[in-house]
């Protein structure tokens, strides 16, 4: 080998290179499926819907977001990357409730 530098663009053996790796947040940035106070169905009904619609709930976590939702007009269901919350708020409103996606963590 010969001591030309190495071409442009890459790194000889003692050049440390930075790799920037991206959180899990930039790649996958989180999106809220939020649901809306419903006049229409019973309780019951919208607690069932809930854990029809999305896996991760427990009756607990439904009941407490069915209330939510009854009392302040709506309630943060589940924070997840926004494939996953549109094809949640899918299943939500495919039982006839209301919800929509906001970009970000669950309100604080």
């Amino acid at each position: 080998m010969s001591g030309a530098p190495a071409p442009a663009g890459t790194t000889g053996p003692d050049v440390p290179t930075r790799e920037r790796t991206r959180s899990l947040e930039e790649t996958l940035p989180p999106y809220t499926v939020v649901l809306h106070d419903d006049d229409v169905n019973s309780m019951d009904y919208v607690v069932a819907a809930l854990m029809r619609s999305v896996p991760e709930l427990d009756v607990e976590r439904a009941a407490t977001i069915m209330l939510t939702a009854h009392h302040h007009g709506r309630a943060d269901v589940i924070t997840c990357p926004l494939e996953r919350a549109e094809l949640y708020r899918d299943r939500l409103e495919r039982h006839g409730l209301t919800a929509t996606i906001r970009r970000g963590s669950a309100a604080l």
